[in-house]
């Protein structure tokens, strides 16, 4: 899910937090049992069921490592310091799309690097996500999409904050830090963190 791009991290999203990033040297590595502030810029519609369920899901997965997550919006961050933060960007529409969509899907996410350091900056394909996920609900499934659309998400930002985290470049073989992930992958049972993942954020500087 991830696609490292080496090139300067998007000025105007940074220029648009004074103040946030100056107070947080440390985002990439916070300190265990810390509070990590994410930082949630959406560009395009999302519905607040599902950000409610991925905020959900994504605490569930970290909080064996040790980590609590503390949500802001970027208007919230602007008036706020943090000591350890990193931002996500939702492009496109965070809702399940009515219909199947049988577009060539890409990464459902990308996590920034830069001279080969990873950043603690991500960008999430709500597009792709919601056609990814639609494609495999069928039936009653259907009736509770937002909240499995916000389960995946949650998966996704999950599976991204290991690499902010961690600064690594691999993946796991099991696990929501694999590499790729079925759609029964991203919305059904539990996805947990690896024991190794689990591991190496606790020990994280």
């Amino acid at each position: 899910m991830r696609r490292a791009r080496l090139r300067q991290l998007t000025a105007v999203l940074f220029a648009a937090l004074p103040g946030v990033f100056a107070a947080s040297s440390s985002s990439i590595k916070p300190k265990a049992a810390t509070n990590l502030t994410i930082v949630l810029d959406f560009n395009g519609p999302h519905s607040l069921q599902s950000v409610a369920a991925m905020e959900r899901e994504t605490q569930g997965i970290l909080k064996d490592a040790g980590v609590h997550l503390d949500w802001k919006s970027r208007e919230e961050a602007q008036s706020t310091s943090s000591a350890d933060l990193v931002v996500v960007r939702f492009n496109g529409a965070c809702e399940l799309p009515p219909a199947p969509l049988y577009d060539e899907l890409g990464p459902l996410a990308s996590t920034y690097a830069t001279d080969g350091q990873v950043q603690p900056f991500s960008e999430v394909s709500c597009d792709r996500v919601g056609a990814f996920v639609r494609s495999g609900l069928h039936g009653g499934d259907l009736k509770k999409g937002d909240l499995l659309l916000g389960k995946a998400l949650g998966r996704v930002v999950a599976h991204e904050l290991v690499h902010m985290l961690t600064g690594a470049k691999d993946h796991a073989h099991e696990g929501v830090f694999k590499p790729g992930l079925t759609v029964e992958q991203l919305v059904a049972g539990e996805l947990p963190l690896s024991p190794g993942d689990i591991e190496r954020l606790r020990a994280r500087p």
